[in-house]
């Protein structure tokens, strides 16, 4: 950002850990001696807004991350639910939907998958016919 220097950079960078942070501008703002006005007006910044909808994007994707990691213990405790005689049919039921389920969308996705690569394969040599 043209004219604000060094300072303002640093003050940039705290305001979007402190806006990722904070449940509120207004906490955002507080918790880095601004006025909550202040950091309203920089969210109207373009390069400021960009730089703050990366960094919630890079958030989301690490939380994301860490999900997926957890996945295989998700598994295992819907098998061992649906597995356990001590646990109500019906929650044995639910249980095994679900993993029909995630086996349907599954294979659904591997089926887009192999379409689309046939699709990007074919689309050179159509361009090339016309």
């Amino acid at each position: 950002m043209k004219g604000h220097g060094a300072k303002f950079e640093r003050k940039k960078e705290q305001a979007i850990a402190a806006l990722l942070t904070s449940k509120s501008v207004d906490d955002a703002a507080r918790s880095l001696d601004l006025n909550p006005n202040t950091l309203l007006r920089w969210l109207q910044i373009p390069e400021f807004q960009a730089e703050y909808l990366k960094a919630r994007r890079e958030s989301v994707f690490q939380s994301v991350a860490r999900l997926q990691q957890a996945t295989g213990a998700a598994g295992i405790t819907v098998l061992k639910i649906m597995t356990d005689p001590s646990v109500p049919a019906a929650v044995k039921l639910r249980a095994a939907e679900y993993v029909c389920e995630v086996a349907m969308k599954g294979v659904e996705m591997e089926d887009i998958e192999v379409r689309l690569a046939a699709l990007e394969a074919a689309a050179p040599e159509a361009s090339r016919r016309r």
